[in-house]
Order: structure tokens, then C-alpha cells, then sequence
């Protein structure tokens, strides 16, 4: 079975705050790519007026997003919060408790893999 944990997060774009996503998106993706080798999908998704946001992260194991989460907190929440408003946030695989902890304030539900492989 894999250790690989993987979430979808969809959000609202705040009143005010559409000229402030492009430059918060394009710095945490660059950090996140250089400073997590734990980090093996991470990616934005917005339509056309912009006023929604769907993130895709996947992340080679538990420490891989504790590690996350920590550069996160550190770096970028405040930011994050102040943009986006959090919509569905849906986390699939082996998250253990302290993940689950971690990702509990942002409303998280968890599904838990019953079938399938990872190539």
C-alpha cells in the first residue's frame, strides 16, 4: 500500500483580493518546489473570472506534508487566508494523526483508499 497522501482544496477568492493571488500562487509554488523534494504534485487551477481556486497536492508520505504545512505556517498562511476562503477540502490516503490534527482548522475530510495502485 502506498504512504502517499493527496488532497483536492477548493476556495473562494476574497472580496479585494484577486490582484494579490497571481504573485502569492507563483511565490509558494516556487518555495514549495525548491525546498520540498517531499512535495511530488502541487498544482492551481482558476477559471476564467478567477473567483474560485482548486489546488491539487499530493505528497510522498506523512513527514513530506508535516514539512509542507510547516513551511505554510511559516511563509505563507496569513497571505493564504487573507485570499482565499476555503470551500471543500478533501484529503485521500494514509493520514495519520498528527496530519489529520494539523489539517483539521481548514475543515479537511479524509477518504481513506479501498481499491486501486500507485504507479
Amino acid at each position: 500500500m502506498s504512504d502517499v497522501i493527496e488532497w483536492v482544496l477548493e476556495m473562494r477568492v476574497q472580496d479585494g483580493q484577486a490582484d494579490s493571488v497571481q504573485p502569492l500562487l507563483d511565490e509558494m509554488v516556487a518555495a514549495t518546489q525548491a525546498d520540498e523534494p517531499g512535495a511530488l504534485h502541487y498544482e492551481y487551477f482558476m477559471p476564467e473570472d478567477r473567483s474560485t481556486c482548486t489546488v491539487l497536492e499530493r505528497y510522498s508520505d506523512n513527514a513530506a506534508v508535516m514539512t509542507h504545512l510547516g513551511n505554510f505556517g511559516a511563509k505563507f498562511a496569513d497571505r493564504f487566508l487573507t485570499a482565499f476562503a476555503p470551500i471543500r477540502f478533501t484529503v485521500y490516503g494514509p493520514a495519520n494523526d498528527e496530519v489529520r490534527a494539523a489539517l483539521a482548522g481548514f475543515g479537511a475530510t479524509h477518504q481513506e483508499r479501498v481499491a486501486g495502485f500507485h504507479r
